[in-house]
């Protein structure tokens, strides 16, 4: 196993025992580990602290930029949507990870695989309602106004 990821898995190891969940990454960038996180749900109550999220937010913060083309995610468990579109908009290159969606529902961490699941039915069949309304007659257009820019 390559280090990145035993150190990836190691953190998820730790926040386990720490009272969090079995959840660590490793966002490397020319072999050099550039940032790191775990699950912090338990500490801070906010869903989108994911070890994925948490190590793209400090690599973003520490190089000033949203750009982190060329970078390698490695994740202790295969990264949920979320953090997956994430990495997505962010530029990351390649995603390695242990634990497989499949392993997270043997586990009792199944909401991974039922946002996928969701996510591949057409919008209007999807568990979390999606509604379209458009402006209001007179109102600025924030996409017209960023087209402008």
């Amino acid at each position: 196993m390559d280090s990145f990821m035993r150190r990836a898995v190691q953190l998820a190891v730790d926040n386990v025992r720490e009272g969090g969940q079995p959840f660590g990454a490793v966002l490397v960038k020319d072999q050099e580990a550039i940032a790191e996180g775990v699950n912090e749900l338990h500490k801070n109550y906010d869903v989108s602290g994911h070890a994925e999220m948490l190590a793209l937010r400090r690599a973003q913060a520490r190089f000033q930029s949203n750009d982190l083309s060329g970078t390698v995610m490695y994740a202790s468990g295969e990264p949920c949507p979320m953090c997956l579109t994430a990495m997505y908009f962010a530029g990351v290159q390649k995603v390695y990870y242990c634990a497989s969606v499949e392993e997270a529902v043997e586990a009792g961490l199944g909401k991974s695989r039922e946002i996928y699941e969701d996510l591949k039915k057409p919008k209007e069949a999807r568990s979390l309602p999606m509604v379209e309304m458009p402006l209001e007659k007179g109102q600025e257009d924030p996409m017209a106004l960023w087209k402008k820019r």
